[in-house]
């Protein structure tokens, strides 16, 4: 398994966030359905048990995101955490929700595109260079199927040309997928929705679908066979 692989019950004790507190936003995919869709989670300290320790989490972490949805965690610790930040680089998520590591399988973060290399509440960040999460960052945690290379499956994107579209007008859309070092390819065959239409990607990665035909909000997210799910848009029609 990945070091970024998440280590006992956590759940998190956090002071109220003052305003304007940096946020990022944060989605959880399990094994066949989303957990948390996303949503923003203030940026600040937090604990979790872990190994029947109370352990501090860093404000600025993919784990202290994850604990600030809520969900039930599981952790191991491989280090010696305690009430200081800079001693949870040991700390791996085993379990959230009911979805536990199996084998080579289970729970990983990206930050944008790229996979973390460094445990998830590790003080040096989340590939060692030292950079924490900044206020705007996306975090997806989900559950990892590993092939033979250790890598895990690819994750979805889609990029709508606009975000506001008259009623009934036609919407192109381009998805792409992402391996854990961030390379992306061109989705083709990827499933887009938008509202109650829904297109096939061709070989570039772009559908067009037909915006519905009352102004409002309409949720824009894509699938594909053996792919992360891609984070759900909001689009404007009107």
């Amino acid at each position: 398994m990945r070091p970024a692989l998440a280590l006992a019950f956590g759940l998190v004790l956090a002071a109220p966030a003052g305003a304007g507190a940096a946020e990022v936003r944060v989605m959880v995919v399990g094994e066949e359905r989303v957990l948390r869709e996303p949503a923003s989670v203030t940026l600040r300290a937090r604990s979790v048990r872990a190994s029947n320790r109370r352990c501090a989490a860093g404000a600025a972490t993919p784990l202290s995101a994850l604990a600030g949805t809520g969900l039930r965690l599981r952790l191991r610790d491989y280090g010696s955490c305690g009430r200081s930040a800079r001693d949870a680089g040991g700390l791996f998520v085993t379990q959230v929700g009911a979805e536990r590591n199996r084998g080579h399988d289970g729970w990983v973060y990206k930050i944008g595109h790229r996979t973390g290399t460094a445990g998830a509440a590790d003080p040096a960040g989340s590939f060692g260079t030292g950079r924490r999460l900044r206020d705007g960052e996306s975090v997806l945690w989900f559950w990892c199927v590993q092939d033979r290379r250790q890598n895990c499956q690819r994750t979805l994107e889609a990029v709508p040309e606009r975000t506001r579209v008259a009623p009934g007008a036609a919407l192109r859309v381009t998805v792409r997928s992402y391996d854990d070092f961030g390379g992306g390819l061109a989705a083709a065959g990827a499933t887009v929705r938008l509202g109650t239409a829904e297109a096939v990607a061709g070989a570039d990665g772009a559908a067009t679908l037909t915006a519905p035909t009352a102004p409002g909000r309409a949720s824009l997210v894509a699938s594909g066979a053996g792919a992360v799910r891609a984070s759900p848009l909001r689009v404007t029609v009107g």
